[in-house]
């Protein structure tokens, strides 16, 4: 199966973690009460943390010991680097080389618009450059994780922590952000926070390196130690259109954010002018995938709310630790638009062609997010009996693995925790990915069937 079919191992590899994460949490001695913890509770946090979602049905402080609560860390660590990525690590540890096949395997990671698909060498990280990948994987990871850390630690010290204490929450916070995954481990979450301009900034720092994804991180590298345009170096197209539209979503949303806010006395409306734009800001990076929320979404107003979606459906960058169907995603169609509004035969950016099979699986993945979220949506509907926009905001979070929270999670049945559950890891691991994974493979044709084009539009 890993030779013939990666994208199967990958869905293998994380569902096996998956069922390993609910027995370890399952265990007595995971609950500060010992106590067992309920399947759909377990089999939730443990979906929630592989797939570096945030949504909790139980209270994330209180609920875990500190065994359960090493588990949860180290699943959303996993989870946040990619299972097959961190397999090729800790391979190329040992070996000091990777072969083929493992190359093969990461760079179907770490390019997931290419997993099940032949691999060439104009591809947006080429087999010879996967090593050095796989180290700024690893070295960004630590290297950022340690810095957010040291940041939060003398914070959380300042708020009354022993230093122990806050060096243990400054690293979970830290390993949070960064992964997306949105876990908070502090009594109360972070609304003693909420108007911290220098905690949540740190915050917001974190989340928006960990949803730009690792091939940005590594291009940013190469670009900065490279002497940038000094040396005549370039940015790729991947890195160019992740950072550019990421940056025009966070902006979007924050001003969307404040402008309907504004005037809410449940939200915003109680803060001035610069608390206003912190709050805002910060809550428009958080639905890049990242779920540290100081605002309780089910406040918030309708209309709030319906943004809110659209940013999490769309996510982070592609490889990154965020969800959704990817910032790149979004920006091709749009691009693919604005060629075929203006009669361009090829998508253009930035000097540079767009082939048209990336526009084939750019619509393939918004269709099969939709998919999934109009059926875990009707599902939830109709078992809950919630308002629409409550329903739709927790199954887009899902999908989206953002962990912001309605606080419909907590409340629903078994059944809804487990469609909720389904939606997470659908989310997580790609719709490309999970679409490849069904398909039993590319078939080609030797020849092709006459033309007709349908009427459309």
């Amino acid at each position: 199966m890993i030779h013939s079919s990666p994208p199967r191992f990958a869905l293998l590899v994380f569902t096996s973690l998956i069922l390993l994460w609910t027995a370890l949490l399952s265990l007595p001695f995971a609950s500060t009460s010992g106590n067992v913890t309920p399947l759909a509770d377990a089999l939730f946090t443990a979906v929630s943390a592989i797939c570096v979602t945030g949504l909790s049905t139980v209270d994330m402080s209180a609920h875990w010991s500190l065994f359960g609560e090493l588990v949860i860390l180290a699943g959303l660590q996993i989870g946040g680097i990619g299972v097959l990525t961190l397999a090729s690590i800790l391979g190329l540890t040992v070996t000091r080389r990777l072969g083929l096949r493992q190359r093969l395997l990461a760079a179907g990671d770490t390019n997931p618009m290419r997993m099940g698909r032949d691999v060439s060498e104009s591809q947006a990280v080429g087999l010879g450059e996967i090593g050095g990948l796989l180290v700024a994987v690893a070295t960004s990871l630590v290297v950022i994780e340690v810095a957010l850390t040291a940041l939060i630690t003398p914070r959380l010290m300042a708020a009354g922590y022993d230093f122990w204490h806050a060096l243990w929450n400054g690293f979970y916070l830290a390993a949070s952000a960064f992964t997306n995954t949105g876990f908070v481990p502090l009594p109360g979450g972070l609304e003693p926070f909420n108007t911290d301009l220098y905690l949540l900034s740190v915050l917001a720092v974190g989340v928006f390196l960990g949803a730009i994804g690792f091939p940005v991180i590594f291009a940013l590298y190469r670009y900065v130690t490279g002497g940038g345009w000094r040396a005549h170096k370039r940015l790729g197209l991947h890195a160019k259109l992740t950072l550019s539209t990421t940056l025009i979503f966070v902006v979007v949303g924050w001003v969307a954010i404040a402008g309907l806010e504004f005037a809410n006395p449940a939200t915003l409306g109680g803060q001035g002018f610069w608390e206003t734009l912190l709050s805002s800001g910060y809550m428009s990076v958080m639905t890049r995938s990242g779920g540290l929320g100081i605002i309780d979404p089910i406040d918030m107003n309708g209309s709030t709310l319906l943004v809110m979606d659209m940013l999490m459906f769309v996510g982070g960058g592609s490889a990154s630790t965020a969800g959704g169907i990817k910032v790149t995603t979004l920006a091709v169609l749009f691009l693919a638009a604005y060629a075929e509004a203006r009669g361009y035969r090829d998508i253009q950016v930035f000097d540079r062609r767009i082939p048209n099979e990336v526009l084939r699986v750019s619509v393939s993945i918004l269709i099969w997010g939709a998919t999934i979220v109009l059926v875990a949506t009707v599902a939830l509907l109709q078992l809950t009996g919630r308002p629409l926009d409550v329903v739709l905001f927790e199954v887009i979070s899902a999908f989206g693995t953002c962990g912001l929270s309605t606080g419909l999670s907590s409340e629903v049945s078994d059944p809804g925790k487990y469609i909720l559950a389904a939606t997470m890891w659908a989310g997580r691991v790609g719709t490309v990915t999970l679409a490849a994974a069904v398909a039993a493979s590319s078939r080609s044709r030797l020849f092709k069937l006459p033309e007709e084009r349908p009427i459309v539009g």
